[in-house]
């Protein structure tokens, strides 16, 4: 449980989720990653560039300071560290399976809030774009690969999303064992009685 809440802290560190563009202008891709609490790129002009690209087709500018998710996700996973670290301390199964539960729910809120975004961006276009596609979007995957127009659109969680993944299964691994543990100790436990039982019975007798 110990190793699953401190998994999360990688989150600080790694990125969560990358999207990768590739284009014959740009045969070796652009990359762009995105943290728990801000947005990045394998160069340090990624996000101009994807901004540039977007704005060819009317897709509106990528600005991290106007994405509320970057400010309070960082709290939300501070939150689950803590509470995990906790579960250590309370080691009870059930506090080890509902805080797998509820890594598991915030993941799959994450992605459909990242769906959300990605749809946002690539349905609504600007009318003055210097390039129209009528009924065509620009929306990239939420996970795997999508042809747009002529660029490759790859959409992977990246080392921290890795980790966040692991997170739950080391719940769940720590929910299992600790049942485990707990139902041998029980049959171990209740021996000396059995024993005592059978012995008094043959007294009896």
């Amino acid at each position: 449980m110990a190793f699953a809440a401190l998994a999360l802290l990688t989150l600080f560190v790694f990125p969560m989720w990358r999207i990768t563009l590739v284009a014959p202008q740009y045969p070796d891709g652009v990359t762009m990653y995105i943290y728990i609490n801000k947005l990045g790129g394998d160069s340090p002009g990624t996000l101009q560039n994807v901004n540039i690209l977007n704005h060819y087709v009317g897709m509106k500018k990528i600005e991290p300071e106007s994405i509320p998710e970057l400010k309070y996700f960082p709290y939300v996973v501070w939150g689950m560290v803590v509470l995990g670290l906790i579960g250590v301390f309370v080691n009870r199964s059930w506090y080890f399976l509902g805080w797998g539960m509820l890594m598991a729910l915030l993941a799959a809120v994450g992605l459909y809030d990242f769906y959300l975004w990605e749809y946002d961006y690539g349905h609504n276009l600007s009318p003055m774009a210097p390039i129209k596609i009528p009924g065509a979007s620009f929306q990239p995957p939420l996970l795997g690969t999508k042809v747009i127009l002529n660029f490759i659109a790859h959409s992977y969680p990246a080392i921290g999303g890795y980790f966040a993944g692991l997170a739950i299964l080391l719940a769940f691994s720590a929910w299992w064992l600790k049942n485990k543990i707990d139902r041998q100790y029980e049959t171990v436990s209740a021996l000396p009685r059995k024993r005592s039982a059978a012995g008094l019975l043959r007294s009896v007798a």
